[in-house]
């Protein structure tokens, strides 16, 4: 081996023991080092324990201190329904015709309308009885009172002055009738002081009135109703004038507006020109339903722009006739339909016409009325079919 060779494998033997001694070292330091931390470790675990701490070493099983709540179904949170989209409002008017509670016979005389209350021992909810159910489950009923409900007894010089006692208020409160017409030629028979009695003994019974610049405003599901009540012969522009203010007036502070004429001739079927006028101009300045009476026999009915007119709903409860030959009436009933804004959804509001007689009894007058029914109910539905079809 050259001297060159031995000197090379001599610095590859140095270097390795160089490499041994340090690896040596650093394991010696790195074991000093664990000891010391561990060392660490222990005192300040001794630490903890002398200064009393409350957490344990080794997990222990936890008691409760109070009653754990419980939770049913009921308790948990329930699901959100969605907002249902509101039911149309939907408003139901009857409306009849004329009511004389009483007459014009002396009261003794057989058959007269005081002389049958008597008979029927007192009864006031006789006269409706027949009709009760009806006038119930509407909304509103509305009816023309012929004649004052007073004391009185200095009358007027006509033919047929009417007048009923006070009393007889009570067959509209029974017979489920909210509000009377009292523009009509028989309410004052008995004078002012005949027509204030009756204002007064209807506000006493809580029955609504109107006519004679009285308007009658009332709130049914909601909706605002208003109802107005005229007396009118002729044609003038006082009473034109009169009738838009009017109208105007109480269709602005409501949803629903009714008005009531008492016009035409008596015991004619069919409406003359001034009804014809009158009813139109009423509709186009804001009713939205006219209804009429006074011809004392039924007239036709005519749809005019989306609304209906009435021209005559005849008798009804009649006190002043005791066997009238025409004894055909009817209840007119609209079912007014209104969307949640309460606008008036005309074209799907629907009528009703219930025929009916002045007298459950056909051979005189028995001031009960009757719903009809087969043929004769068929045939009076027929007649109002026949006097409507010229419109």
């Amino acid at each position: 081996m050259s001297r060159m060779e031995k000197r090379q494998q001599s610095k590859r033997k140095r270097g390795i023991l160089f490499l041994c001694a340090l690896l040596c070292i650093i394991c010696i330091g790195g074991l000093a080092f664990i000891s010391t931390k561990e060392k660490k470790m222990e005192e300040n675990l001794d630490n903890i324990l002398e200064e009393g701490s409350h957490m344990p070493l080794m997990p222990k099983k936890l008691e409760p201190t109070k009653e754990v709540e419980t939770f049913t179904e009921a308790d948990l949170p329930k699901e959100v329904e969605r907002p249902k989209e509101q039911e149309p409002i939907m408003v139901m008017i009857s409306a009849t015709g004329d009511f004389t509670l009483g007459n014009y016979l002396p009261t003794d005389e057989t058959n007269t309308f005081d002389d049958v209350f008597r008979k029927q021992g007192r009864d006031y909810g006789y006269f409706l009885s027949n009709v009760k159910d009806i006038f119930q489950s509407d909304d509103l009923t509305l009816v023309n009172l012929e004649g004052p409900l007073t004391h009185a007894t200095k009358k007027m010089d006509k033919p047929f002055p009417f007048k009923g006692d006070p009393s007889y208020v009570r067959i509209l409160t029974e017979g489920g009738v909210e509000a009377v017409n009292v523009a009509n030629n028989h309410s004052h028979d008995y004078f002012e002081q005949g027509y204030q009695d009756t204002l007064k003994t209807l506000e006493q019974a809580n029955i609504g009135y109107y006519g004679y610049g009285k308007s009658y405003i009332t709130e049914q599901k909601g909706i605002k109703i208003g109802v107005l009540g005229y007396k009118t012969w002729a044609k003038t522009d006082a009473f034109t004038q009169i009738l838009e203010k009017e109208i105007t007036h109480i269709k602005e502070q409501t949803d629903l507006l009714i008005v009531s004429f008492h016009w035409g001739d008596e015991r004619t079927y069919y409406p003359n020109d001034i009804q014809k006028y009158y009813g139109h101009l009423a509709i186009d300045v804001g009713a939205d339903l006219v209804i009429g009476h006074h011809p004392h026999v039924i007239q036709g009915i005519e749809q005019y722009k989306d609304r209906y007119i009435v021209y005559s709903l005849g008798n009804f409860c009649y006190g002043g006739h005791r066997n009238p030959p025409d004894k055909d009436t009817f209840i007119f009933q609209q079912t007014f339909v209104f969307d949640e804004q309460k606008q008036c959804l005309l074209h799907e509001s629907f009528i009703n016409l219930i025929p009916c007689r002045i007298s459950s009894v056909p051979d005189r007058n028995d001031y009960r009325p009757t719903p009809l029914e087969g043929d004769e109910k068929e045939r009076v539905r027929k007649r109002i079919e026949e006097l409507s079809s010229h419109f």
